[in-house]
């Protein structure tokens, strides 16, 4: 059994680790966005709410087409609850937030579909960036809960999936999961890979945050992997190059998601319950209906309010107060 979850009760500092790749310029690859011009803008604008409660890179939430909120709704409910305290890390990003943050020097990912994540020598340097930056943070903290934000990273977690052996079965943030899209872009993609070494997966088939996710696991003891099917492609990585203790928790709609597949994880993955199928929001309920599900750590910071003595009735009531608050007043 991990000791992970013992150490919820003492040092934590949440790290969330944004960027882009190409590969989201797929048309329906997918929705981490209202449209294909706002997509660049999510991974900042999620951010920016962490801190602020409210986005300063956009005039609002990131949310799909449909008006379906961001994860990082429920995030903010969930820091704001057990205050956990919270760093930014820039892996790769088309725009940068405005709010302080730290950077990795990496760029952003190439669509994947068509060309390599980025060059090997990059991808080395941009992991040992992260080394560094884990080692750093090790000292701040006894256990590092790691959220991320990256539209179409579900397509580059099952690219290296695939490369790394495995039949990948990814999550989605629609309810239905464009699987044949997906599996296209993945058999041309793993076929630039030259070997089987996590750094070449990562420059021909990845992105640039699990990059950074890998070089920060690198440099500490144990981590706590806040996110679905990408944690488990960064926890199949970074098993093959650090001796980092790593767990993952997820949101229980990932867990339900029939097009995922959790089990490929090499680590213990714990799955947080957030009961949003009782909200009395059509937008709230909906990610028990299969959208969204997951990201910008949701299922780890939840699992942490839960383990604090949070119940699962007073969570559902703060992340509605926020929702009225952030989501409604913007209508």
């Amino acid at each position: 059994m991990s000791k992970i979850l013992d150490l919820m009760d003492g040092r934590v500092l949440f790290t969330l680790v944004i960027g882009n790749t190409k590969t989201a310029e797929i048309p329906g690859i997918t929705v981490a966005g209202a449209n294909m011009d706002l997509i660049k803008y999510t991974p900042p604008a999620d951010s920016e709410l962490l801190y602020h409660g409210r986005c300063l890179s956009i005039d609002f939430i990131p949310a799909t087409p449909d008006g379906k909120p961001t994860p990082a709704l429920i995030s903010y409910t969930a820091l704001r609850l057990t205050k956990i305290p919270l760093l930014v890390v820039d892996s790769g990003l088309l725009v940068k937030p405005k709010i302080p943050h730290l950077t990795l020097s990496a760029p952003v990912g190439g669509n994947i579909a068509v060309e390599r994540a980025m060059s090997y020598e990059v991808a080395k340097n941009v992991i040992e960036n992260g080394k560094i930056l884990g080692e750093q943070l090790s000292k701040l903290a006894d256990l590092l809960v790691i959220g991320e934000s990256i539209p179409a990273g579900t397509t580059t977690a099952g690219a290296v999936l695939k490369a790394l052996g495995f039949e990948p079965k990814v999550s989605s943030s629609m309810p239905t999961n464009p699987v044949e899209l997906k599996r296209n872009v993945i058999e041309q993609a793993v076929k630039r890979v030259q070997s089987k070494d996590p750094i070449e997966i990562i420059s021909a088939v990845g992105d640039p945050v699990m990059a950074g996710v890998v070089g920060i696991l690198s440099g500490c003891k144990r981590a706590l992997l806040a996110g679905g099917t990408q944690m488990v492609a960064i926890a199949n990585l970074a098993k093959r190059i650090t001796d980092c203790e790593i767990a993952i928790a997820t949101t229980e709609f990932v867990a339900k998601d029939k097009t995922a597949d959790l089990s490929l994880a090499p680590c213990e993955v714990f799955v947080s319950k957030i009961p949003l199928a009782n909200s009395k929001y059509p937008g709230l309920r909906a990610y028990a209906e299969g959208f969204v599900k997951e990201g910008v750590g949701a299922g780890g910071l939840t699992l942490f309010a839960l383990k604090r003595g949070i119940s699962e009735e007073r969570l559902l009531a703060e992340i509605e107060r926020d929702y009225e608050k952030i989501v409604l007043r913007k209508q």
